[in-house]
């Protein structure tokens, strides 16, 4: 699937976002290794801690089908700027990319920019910190 495929079925999900508060909405598309697609977006909540980001949303609904090896995640957002992942998803990233993984983010004017997983979290927290 290419890229900008991901890109458009992002905004897709974004259109369902539930942002009544920040009015920010945000879509995501997931790549499996195995070639599925799974999207997802923000569900806010009044306790924002309670919130979930539309990265989550995707990677969560893959997991819960039954698939744990990712590729490639497209991230937009209602602002139609670059709109990079959060701390807690990019370490939920960790847990299920591809080490040739990457983040595929969209600005409206600029077009579309790849950064590879290595990059958007270098030192992640993984197993290796568990021994």
């Amino acid at each position: 699937m290419t890229d900008e495929r991901l890109v458009s079925l992002a905004k897709e999900a974004m259109e369902r976002a539930y942002a009544p508060y920040s009015n920010f909405k945000v879509g995501a598309a997931l790549l499996t290794s195995d070639g599925f697609y799974f999207t997802g977006c923000n569900v806010e909540n009044a306790s924002y801690g309670a919130t979930n980001c539309a990265e989550r949303t995707a990677m969560f609904k893959a997991v819960s089908e039954g698939f744990t090896h990712f590729s490639k995640i497209a991230i937009v957002s209602s602002s139609g700027t670059f709109t990079p992942p959060c701390g807690i998803c990019r370490q939920v990233m960790t847990e299920f990319f591809d080490r040739d993984g990457y983040v595929i983010l969209n600005d409206d004017m600029l077009g579309i920019k790849t950064i590879p997983m290595q990059d958007i979290f270098p030192y992640p927290f993984d197993e290796t910190g568990l021994k």
